[in-house]
């Protein structure tokens, strides 16, 4: 007979498949495995390799050692790092080892926070009510990007500024087809990037249902194959995302309204389409459908993108005009009715009618079903779970990341929130600074930013200088024949430190990370204006943008040093 202590089990599916791992090693007659003991009984014959029963264990990714082992020194193998940490309670794998941590959600910060905890030696029971990957990969920004890229494309077709030398032809948008195209390499990504992931990592337990906290150690998970499951945790992250808030409207609820998620869905293009709301989302999917063959009005109920400074929505609203897109701005919807498949929406400046409605006005952290208050988790007045910069919430055991928060809401803040979680919930200390934090939204031209604006400077009291070039001063821009838009640089008076960027060009996007690492390394102007930059690159503006501010670059030469 031989007694195994097992670290790792969460439930008894888990002690299941130890019985079934043990009864496979020769020379075992049979197994008794106990979750709730955190134990193995094992009936063997003579001779039956000991290691043999560790090694089937560690293979499941649980750690297991013999009860009656006697101590030993530390060695090197496998197996004795095992023994070792799981009979005297060492802590392996840079501090992690031994501990549970249940993850709930699956998009970029859990996934972040799921593997990053494994490779400090922690066990993970990942929860998902839904689809795995989260909203990024399968409503979110995959599909959205897809979709906005096939626009563009139509709009070249259509109409570009080498039209009086490469005849223009309008496309037919075979929208279903592009569906289909988009919605496979959703599928392909979300199983590659996650589902695969999850399937080949034995550490990582996933349950499919929906968690709710039943104490401050504890949920309780509501399994999607019936019958429910209690997970105990040494920490828990909360990684549940956001859905698209709906506004109060009056009417509203009564209609088919879409959100993105429906509109990134649809096999048809509306012929007549309203988008209420001035976010990144709106923006976006206003100028995707007029591309692709919507007459599109845009209502904001200030300007678009009002967040960010007044040129970007000016500019936006612009370029959005010159495309035959109505932006409607200081405009709100107090009333929407539907009939006979015609949307009516009531604003101050009259009716209008609409094929379909898009509501993009912003998004409601998934928090009401998880039972926070249970936990001792508090939340904001807006539902989204209150942390520090080390993603800690109000109960010690709990951490939360992404869009369930009030961090901004971008993939790659919630990843990386994510992984700093993982390493603080293993033993770590480490915050996620976004002092630097580059943002770009999609539409054509883009629009990046980073640091700070002139406006959220001042309201921080920090005193600032700032410069603004338009891309007729970029040799990019005139060769592409293309020179809507700016870039805008803002430093910290006194110091001429650069403090924030915000660029509305075709390819904001490209260049905003280098002011983004300019602003980390805590460049000046002039030190900006002194660096190499490739000439007809777009990213060149930022240095012409950092020499206005000690000379005039209209009277210099192309490539003016």
């Amino acid at each position: 007979m031989a007694q195994l202590k097992i670290a790792g089990m969460t439930c008894d599916s888990c002690a299941s498949h130890v019985k079934k791992a043990l009864e496979d090693v020769p020379g075992v007659q049979s197994a008794d495995v106990s979750y709730a003991r955190a134990s193995a009984q094992i009936a063997i014959e003579t001779g039956t390799s000991r290691d043999a029963l560790i090694a089937a264990i560690a293979g499941l990714g649980y750690r297991a050692a013999l009860v009656d082992a006697p101590t030993a020194p530390p060695r090197r193998g496998l197996l004795d790092r095992v023994r070792n940490w799981a009979a005297r309670g060492d802590k392996a794998h840079h501090n992690g080892g031994g501990s549970h941590i249940a993850v709930v959600g699956s998009g970029g910060a859990a996934m972040a926070a799921a593997l990053k905890a494994v490779e400090q030696g922690a066990r993970v029971t990942l929860i998902e009510r839904g689809t795995i990957g989260g909203t990024c990969v399968n409503v979110g920004c995959v599909p959205s990007k897809i979709m906005i890229r096939a626009a563009h494309v139509a709009h070249l077709r259509r109409h570009s500024p080498f039209d009086a030398g490469i005849a223009a032809t309008p496309p037919a948008i075979l929208r279903e087809r592009l569906l289909a195209q988009q919605q496979g390499r959703v599928d392909e990504l979300r199983h590659a990037k996650y589902e695969s992931v999850l399937d080949g990592n034995t550490a990582i337990t996933v349950l499919h249902g929906e968690a709710r906290f039943k104490d401050k150690r504890s949920l309780a998970v509501r399994l999607a194959e019936g019958g429910e499951r209690e997970v105990r945790f040494d920490a828990c992250l909360v990684a549940t995302g956001a859905s698209a808030a709906i506004p109060p409207i009056s009417g509203l609820k009564d209609t088919p309204y879409w959100t993105s998620s429906e509109a990134l869905a649809t096999d048809t293009i509306p012929r007549r389409l309203v988008v209420t709301g001035s976010s990144a989302v709106a923006v976006e999917l206003t100028q995707a459908f007029a591309r692709l063959g919507s007459r599109v009005t845009i209502l904001a109920r200030g300007t678009l993108l009002s967040r960010e400074d007044p040129a970007v929505g000016e500019a936006l609203a612009a370029a959005f005009r010159g495309e035959g897109i109505d932006v409607l701005e200081q405009t709100q919807a107090s009333r929407v009715a539907h009939s006979d498949g015609e949307f009516v929406l009531t604003t101050a400046h009259g009716e209008l009618r609409a094929d379909r409605l898009l509501l993009a006005t912003g998004r409601t952290p998934n928090t009401r079903n998880l039972q926070l208050s249970a936990a001792g988790v508090a939340v904001n007045a807006q539902g989204a779970i209150v942390i520090d910069k080390g993603m800690r919430t109000s109960n010690p055991h709990i951490y939360a990341a992404g869009d369930c928060t009030d961090q901004p809401q971008f993939v790659y803040v919630a990843a990386a929130a994510g992984t700093r979680a993982a390493l603080n919930m293993t033993g770590g200390d480490t915050t996620l600074d976004l002092t630097a934090m580059p943002a770009v939204v999609f539409t054509d031209p883009q629009v990046g930013t980073v640091g700070y604006s002139e406006a959220k400077a001042h309201l921080e009291g920090i005193q600032t200088d700032s410069r603004l070039l338009t891309l007729d001063n970029v040799p990019r821009a005139l060769a592409n024949f293309d020179t809507r838009g700016f870039i805008k640089l803002v430093v910290e008076e006194g110091s001429r430190r650069l403090i924030g960027v915000q660029a509305v060009a075709p390819e904001a996007g490209e260049l905003i990370q280098a002011a983004a690492l300019a602003i980390r390394a805590k460049m000046t102007a002039q030190e900006l204006a002194d660096q190499l930059f490739p000439y007809l690159t777009m990213v060149e503006g930022l240095k012409l943008a950092a020499q206005t501010f000690t000379r005039d670059v209209k009277q210099l030469s192309c490539c003016a040093g």
